[in-house]
């Protein structure tokens, strides 16, 4: 369920670019400092925003590294890593182990039983760490089920399982910021839960999956209803970001928010169209 919140590369000047490539090496070489190769797996850009949006708005020390690493085996590249990498390689770890955890109870798919059981005790250190957040991933992850056995055909119900979850993740000190913060977290997590449902659509029924978008798919103003649902959630989620007094790297956080999240739902209407299934 994520890959959805990343740059959009044509619009981010190269130095900004580099930098962001510098953050994301940098979760990717925490994950596999902590949690070795198969932590490394869950890699996502989706994480890596998290990363820069909480270094900007507290202003944490970072360390600039130089590494190889399997993908770079050669030429060194730069790594940026912080508290805040820390704390997003625990949470990525966190949900990587519930989602395989959910994969077992719902499809008995032994690939899940046999990778949450290889995240199981980095799972009960991060817990004792993170004990709010790790309650929310549970709680909501076991609402979202709920809705999904029961066939919920209201997005906003289930979405908001989602929404709840991001919500908690981005708290990472209970400060004056934790409203803005949770909201952020709350409209951009529906907006990853929708896209996803989006790009799954075909997938979904045609292995009759659940998915709330098939209720209304043969809808004429589809596409352009769900275009609108997605835009509602992105502006909600930057009212509250440019309530925040971020100044580090804001151009890359504008870059991400007011078009890099865009680019996926694009891609997906490029390959429809490309194929003659467009929605």
């Amino acid at each position: 369920m994520f890959g959805y919140v990343n740059v959009y590369k044509p619009e981010l000047k190269m130095k900004d670019f580099y930098k962001y490539k510098a953050y994301y090496c940098g979760l990717c070489k925490t994950l596999k400092e902590k949690y070795g190769r198969f932590g490394q797996m869950t890699l996502s850009y989706d994480m890596t925003f998290l990363i820069l949006l909480l270094t900007s708005l507290y202003e944490s020390e970072t360390s600039k590294l130089q590494n190889r690493c399997l993908v770079h085996p050669v030429k060194k590249h730069d790594t940026l890593v912080n508290e805040i990498t820390e704390y997003v390689a625990d949470m990525n770890i966190a949900l990587t182990y519930h989602h395989l955890l959910d994969d077992w109870k719902d499809e008995k798919n032994l690939a899940g039983l046999a990778g949450a059981g290889m995240l199981k005790k980095h799972y009960k250190e991060i817990k004792k760490q993170y004990p709010r957040q790790c309650k929310t991933i549970q709680e909501s992850l076991m609402r979202l089920q709920e809705c999904e056995k029961q066939g919920e055909t209201n997005l906003d119900v289930v979405a908001g399982c989602f929404g709840e979850l991001m919500a908690e993740l981005f708290i990472y000190h209970e400060d004056r910021w934790e409203e803005s913060l949770r909201k952020i977290g709350f409209y951009l997590g529906k907006y990853i839960y929708i896209l996803d449902a989006y790009d799954d659509m075909d997938k979904d029924q045609k292995h009759g999956s659940y998915n709330p978008l098939l209720a209304s798919k043969e809808m004429s103003t589809f596409v352009e209803d769900c275009r609108s649902i997605l835009t509602m959630m992105m502006a909600e989620c930057t009212r509250e970001f440019e309530k925040l007094p971020c100044l580090l790297d804001i151009d890359i956080l504008h870059n991400i928010l007011y078009d890099g999240v865009w680019t996926k739902f694009d891609e997906i209407q490029k390959d429809r169209d490309k194929e003659g299934t467009r929605i």
